[in-house]
C-alpha cells in the first residue's frame, strides 16, 4: 500500500471527473439468523468497534444541522450511511487517507486516488485476486471531498437540470466517496468510462458475484433506485467490512435495507 502522505484536499482543484423475517421482494423470506445482535457493538469483522456502530445508538447518529437536514455524527465509522437523507458535514475529511497499491484508470497524483486505510487494504487483496483470474479491472475514482463533489455536481445540474443530475450524481455532502469508503472501477474493455455496461462484462460480473468476500457491497444495485435514490451502479463498491457485507450480498439487500433489519431505520 502507498501510504503517500500528501494531504488530498490540496488536489480537490485538479481535473473534474466526467462520469461518476422480511421479505426480498421476490417473495422470499429473509434469513436474520446472522444479524449482528443489538446488544453487542458491530465488529466487522476489521477490528472496528465501538459505541459508533452499536446498533443501540444509531439513532443518534443524526443531528438537525441549521439547515434543517439530518447531519451525520458517526462519520468514523465503517457502517457510516451516507444517502439522500443523510448529509456528511462540508468540513469532513477521513483522517487515515492512502493511496491503494491498485492499477488506476489514470496516471500522476491525485484527490480520487485515496481510501480510507481499511477500504485501501481490502481493496488491494481484491485486485490482487482479479489478476489471479486476468481480469481487466482499473479503479477510477475514490475520494471526493465536499468541495470537489460540489462542482461535480453544479457542472452535471447545469447539463443536464437539477433532477436529472441527481439521479446519477450526489449533493455534496451526500455522496459516500467523501468517508473514504467508496470506489468506482472500470475497464478499458468499456473506454475506462463509469458505464452501466461494466456490469455485462466478465469483470463486472465477477465483481458483483466476489466483492463481499473483500468486504465490499455493490452500493447501487440495479432495481433499488427507489430505495438507495441513484440509478444501478454495477461499477460503485462500498467497504462495510467482511460480515456486513456477506449479509447483505447473501440476502440480496441494499445499505438501506441492512440498516432498517437491524436498526429500524426509515
Amino acid at each position: 500500500m502507498n501510504n503517500n502522505q500528501n494531504n488530498p484536499s490540496q488536489d480537490k482543484k485538479q481535473g473534474m471527473e466526467t462520469t461518476e423475517g422480511t421479505k426480498h421482494e421476490d417473495g422470499k423470506q429473509q434469513d436474520k439468523s446472522n444479524l449482528p445482535s443489538k446488544e453487542e457493538p458491530i465488529h466487522n469483522g476489521e477490528g472496528e468497534k465501538g459505541p459508533q456502530d452499536n446498533p443501540l445508538a444509531f439513532e443518534n447518529t443524526t443531528i438537525i444541522g441549521k439547515s434543517g437536514k439530518q447531519m451525520i455524527t458517526n462519520t468514523d465509522s465503517l457502517l457510516v450511511l451516507v444517502n439522500k437523507k443523510r448529509n456528511l458535514p462540508a468540513d469532513y475529511e477521513p483522517e487515515n487517507l492512502v493511496i491503494p497499491d491498485v492499477s488506476f484508470s489514470f496516471p500522476g497524483e491525485h484527490q480520487k486516488k485515496y481510501l480510507r486505510s481499511e477500504a485501501a487494504k481490502a481493496l488491494e487483496e481484491l485486485f490482487q485476486e482479479a489478476e489471479k483470474e486476468k481480469l481487466d479491472i482499473l479503479a477510477a475514482s475514490g475520494y471526493r471531498s465536499y468541495q470537489r463533489q460540489k462542482a461535480i455536481f453544479d457542472a452535471k445540474a447545469k447539463a443536464i437540470g437539477v433532477e436529472g443530475a441527481n439521479r446519477t450524481s450526489a449533493y455534496p455532502g451526500q455522496s459516500e466517496h467523501q468517508t473514504g469508503l467508496a470506489m468506482d472501477l472500470t475497464s478499458t474493455k468499456v473506454g475506462c468510462q463509469l458505464v452501466e455496461k461494466f456490469g455485462e462484462l466478465k469483470e463486472g460480473k465477477w465483481l458483483k458475484e466476489n466483492a463481499h468476500k473483500f468486504g465490499f457491497i455493490i452500493r447501487y444495485p440495479k432495481g433499488k433506485e427507489n430505495i438507495t435514490g441513484y440509478i444501478y451502479e454495477p461499477w460503485h463498491i462500498r467497504f462495510v467490512g467482511k460480515e456486513t457485507a456477506e449479509y447483505i450480498f447473501t440476502q440480496g439487500i441494499t445499505l438501506e435495507d441492512y440498516f432498517t433489519q437491524v436498526y429500524d431505520y426509515r
